[in-house]
């Protein structure tokens, strides 16, 4: 019954060819939101830098610092990403701003050498944003019809870089007069003014309707679609009290496709892109013979290349679809990265062909981020889409662990977090990263299903049947 009136209702949204100025103004919060919270997540970094020597940290104590926010991360994204199929989208995504906005205040007042505290608000701060980007993405991705849902959310996902550049800017320009607890004091307001974009967007109809919530559901999508709620179809039988059974964590197991592809390109997107952001500053610094300075602005076009390949991946990911998009990405990078290691000592004039190499695999290796996200979420029925999606991210953040560790074990380093880079071991190091990126190339291909041009509830329909008959899912080819 309830899914027959799902279909009906979401048909007005599905049959849209131009967005709305509500779908616009949602996804332009979204995207304000990511950035602005990314762009407070990775302050960190700059922090250290400057209480490293006067607190004299060991490294140990430096590591457990830097790692504390992204193990929160793993955890928020899980707890998050399960309490929204739970309790809603809408409610869970204005509790992680809630919960890294004070945690980030409360930095204000860090003790001198209380290395310990600042680990532990730290942890609670990642805790949050890994659950607003498990919460958030789903939540857009809700609101959108099919022919747009790749583009809106890689453009999502692509707010990211900015705001770890402006998390740069503010460390190097604005520490000198307001001190790093000034940063923290700084990076508490972009949550707070998330908060208040985001207060005004109501629960996704999708959720809504899922919960038996129907005539709530009809509200919130006329809301989008910006048209009166008596147009669109409502059946008396569907009214309250006839929300689907609900879902339980272990349900994730369930569905055994959609865990497979969503774990293993997150895994092998992160643990690929974070081995190889942790190696290069060094590496350009030995290859090049330039100051680390020097080397950090360096890095500013790299950066600015995964911006442009997340922009790019997005618009083809509705071009061609998500898994030649994804694999376009991953095997991109993989071959980049290899080739980067090969050429190393090759130089156009004095431009090295290292560094060009490395920008253009940017594009790849971090654009990327623009379909691991979003495909995450779109192959998870709407009663485990955020609970899945958190599983995968939550799950793909050991690359942040795993990347360094086999860097470690390559160069015969006892350092696991920053093992110390070698031109030497540059080729065997890179291509140990190149296999995490074909990794989630070939799960895109042989495990993935397509979701390009098709409703979720088309999708989740094709999961549930699959599940049934413990058949794979049919091919969106194979229906038309």
């Amino acid at each position: 019954m309830i899914r027959r009136n799902k279909t009906h209702m979401l048909q007005y949204l599905e049959q849209q060819t131009r967005l709305t100025g509500n779908q616009r103004r949602i996804i332009t919060a979204a995207v304000l939101g990511d950035m602005l919270e990314f762009f407070d997540y990775f302050l960190i970094g700059y922090v250290v830098a400057f209480i490293a020597g006067p607190w004299k940290l060991t490294f140990g104590e430096s590591a457990v610092i830097l790692l504390s926010s992204g193990f929160g991360a793993m955890f928020g994204a899980v707890f998050y990403g399960w309490l929204a199929d739970k309790i809603g989208r809408r409610k869970v995504f204005l509790m992680t701003v809630i919960n890294f906005s004070i945690a980030t205040g409360i930095l204000t007042f860090t003790p001198d050498n209380a290395w310990i505290f600042l680990s532990v608000f730290r942890f609670l701060i990642g805790f949050g944003v890994g659950g607003l980007y498990c919460v958030d993405l789903p939540l857009v991705q809700e609101f959108v019809p099919a022919s747009k849902r790749g583009l809106v959310g890689g453009l999502v996902t692509a707010a990211v870089p900015i705001g770890v550049l402006l998390g740069a800017a503010l460390g190097a320009y604005a520490t000198p007069y307001v001190g790093w607890r000034g940063l923290f004091a700084i990076g508490m307001v972009p949550g707070l003014l998330t908060l208040l974009i985001r207060a005004w967007v109501p629960e996704s109809p999708r959720w809504l309707i899922q919960m038996g919530r129907m005539d709530e559901a009809r509200k919130s999508l006329a809301w989008a679609l910006e048209m009166d709620p008596a147009a669109l179809p409502l059946d008396a039988g569907a009214l309250e009290g006839q929300k689907q059974p609900m879902s339980r964590l272990s349900d994730i197991f369930r569905y055994p496709r959609s865990l497979a592809v969503s774990w293993i390109t997150n895994l092998g997107a992160q643990t690929g892109y974070y081995g190889l952001t942790l190696w290069v500053p060094t590496l350009l610094v030995q290859l090049l013979g330039v100051t680390p300075a020097r080397a950090s602005f360096l890095l500013i076009f790299v950066n600015f290349a995964g911006l442009f390949g997340r922009i790019g991946l997005s618009y083809l990911s509705d071009a061609i679809g998500r898994k030649a998009t994804g694999a376009i990405a991953s095997f991109g990078a993989a071959i980049l990265i290899a080739t980067a290691a090969l050429c190393h000592n090759i130089f156009f004039g004095t431009i090295s062909v290292f560094w060009l190499l490395l920008i253009v695999n940017n594009a790849f290796a971090d654009g990327g981020f623009a379909i691991v996200g979003p495909y995450s979420a779109e192959v998870w029925p709407v009663a485990l889409r955020t609970t899945g999606m958190g599983s995968a991210y939550g799950f793909g953040g050991l690359g942040k662990v795993i990347g360094p560790l086999g860097l470690a074990l390559i160069v015969g380093s006892s350092n696991i977090i920053t093992p110390k880079a070698s031109v030497d071991a540059l080729l065997p190091a890179f291509s140990y990263l190149a296999g995490w990126f074909a990794l989630a190339g070939f799960a895109y291909i042989f495990v993935g299903m397509e979701t390009k041009g098709r409703s979720l509830e088309t999708i989740e329909q094709d999961l549930d049947a699959s599940r049934a008959a413990g058949l794979a899912p049919v091919k969106a080819e194979d229906r038309r």
